[in-house]
């Protein structure tokens, strides 16, 4: 299983980048998360005829820098490129078909996202198939927000990606014994973004891969100014791994 970090800008996006936005390929292509600036760069490295060759697309929340390229992409499916290509799977959050088709209603028509993509919702706790990979949701705290980080398996390598979370013993759960731990941590070591918590520190990230037992942590969703200390490994966009 092959991971291509195309965006990991944090809510406001670094100089460059592109936000989240996370390829997985291993038996196919499955993307995490659709933030800005990532139908773009996918259109550029992983197209056919100009159009990303994607097949499934995994959304962890709603807000905008996790979801916001849904809506450029619906545009070039209706009158771009787009439209001589297969529909992706959409798997959303529960409620998401509805809530997408309210966003719809805003933008242009309630059935917009419908038209361009496959829309499916998962359930917290029960796998699901897309692009060939099996996939867990797990609810994890984000301010208010509903929020989901996933496990992803091939039967051969797993990895678990937090989507954005504050403090929980639940990171250590979705990440029990994976190859890799694709972790958000926005925060300055020490710094709080509310109550309810919203995001992690880099020390918060660690103490979760070490709590999970996880084989390695790749850090994202860091901010430009942030520097990590200590050896860390973070994401940057276009970094390739193997699980």
């Amino acid at each position: 299983m092959k991971l291509t970090v195309v965006g990991c800008s944090p809510a406001w996006p670094n100089p460059g980048g592109a936000q989240s936005g996370y390829l997985l390929e291993g038996p196919g292509r499955l993307l995490l998360d659709c933030g800005p600036g990532v139908l773009a760069r996918l259109r550029e490295s992983y197209s056919s005829n100009g159009w990303p060759e994607v097949d499934a697309i995994a959304i962890t929340h709603f807000h905008l820098d996790h979801w916001g390229d849904l809506v450029p992409w619906v545009w070039g499916w209706m009158w771009g490129l787009g439209r001589d290509h297969k529909r992706p799977e959409l798997w959303l959050p529960p409620g998401g078909r509805k809530e997408l088709a309210a966003f719809g209603n805003r933008f242009g028509t309630s059935d917009m996202f419908a038209r361009a993509f496959e829309p499916m919702e998962y359930v917290e706790g029960e796998s699901f198939e897309a692009a060939g990979l099996q996939l867990t949701a797990m609810r994890l705290p984000h301010y208010t927000v509903q929020t989901y980080g996933f496990r992803v398996t091939n039967e051969k390598r797993t990895l678990a990606y937090s989507g954005d979370s504050g403090p929980s013993e639940k990171l250590a759960e979705l990440a029990d014994d994976v190859d890799l731990f694709l972790c958000e941590a926005t925060l300055k070591d020490g710094e709080s973004d509310g109550q309810p918590r919203g995001h992690l520190s880099a020390d918060e990230a660690v103490s979760a891969f070490e709590a999970s037992g996880a084989k390695r942590l790749v850090l994202t969703h860091r901010p430009h100014e942030l520097d990590l200390v200590g050896g860390l490994e973070q994401a940057t966009d276009g970094l390739e791994l193997d699980v």
